[in-house]
């Protein structure tokens, strides 16, 4: 199977004007290709201030629109498959909240355990998937990694080798690839400048159903439970 690589965007609980909270993903079958030529990519094509950067995230204000635009065609190019989710803050479910308190660990590991179901089945008997470090409150990274590991299991063959990644980003160029396709979906989502450009570039790479809302009609079904 090919390997995926994830990231996301935005913040659970700070920064009121993001509505949504997003993680990206997409496939390719040599990493080591992709890392190479976005790593290339921004060595020759960014401000000379930045080309020496270990990482060049797409919400960099130093990059004009006019560049961010040109390097998200380049990264359409690189035969990318994408699929992610995303959802409203506002319709996170009390069951992931203690106390008052957003239990932000347990949330993200449910969320990656969403996006990577949305590559299952499959008859491969190897699933990559590498992520970018990130401070999960609450919840070990060992736990993280295990608790996927066993959501994966029963939809792949019992011989599947899992293999779940935490990966610093700056050093990955399949991680700063996916923060670009993570950054451009966010900026469609929240309706902002470079939105509807960014997702028409991309809406060829988004695979068929490869994006969904979670959380959607939670609620909704709740409150009409009650009633």
């Amino acid at each position: 199977m090919p390997y995926i690589f994830l990231d996301e965007t935005g913040q659970f609980t700070k920064y009121k004007d993001e509505k949504y909270f997003i993680v990206g993903s997409f496939t390719v079958g040599d990493p080591r290709r992709t890392h190479k030529r976005f790593r290339s990519w921004c060595k020759s094509r960014f401000p000379r201030k930045l080309r020496n950067l270990q990482e060049i995230k797409f919400s960099n204000n130093a990059i004009d629109n006019k560049l961010r635009l040109k390097t998200l065609r380049f990264i359409a190019k690189l035969d990318v498959r994408i699929r992610y989710v995303y959802l409203l803050k506002e319709n996170i479910p009390e069951e992931y909240y203690k106390k008052g308190k957003l239990k932000s660990g347990h949330l993200y590991t449910s969320i990656i355990g969403e996006l990577l179901e949305e590559y299952l089945p499959t008859a491969d008997i190897s699933f990559n998937a590498s992520c970018d470090q990130r401070h999960l409150k609450g919840i070990k990274r060992s736990e993280f990694k295990e608790i996927l590991k066993v959501r994966m299991h029963p939809q792949l063959s019992k011989k599947s080798i899992i293999e779940i990644k935490m990966i610093d980003s700056k050093k990955d160029g399949n991680i700063q690839i996916v923060d670009w396709i993570s950054g451009a979906l966010a900026r469609y989502l929240e309706k902002r400048e470079l939105g509807e450009e960014c997702h028409k570039i991309l809406q060829n790479n988004i695979l068929e159903n490869g994006a969904r809302e979670l959380f959607k009609d939670h609620w909704i079904n709740k409150n009409l439970n009650h009633k």
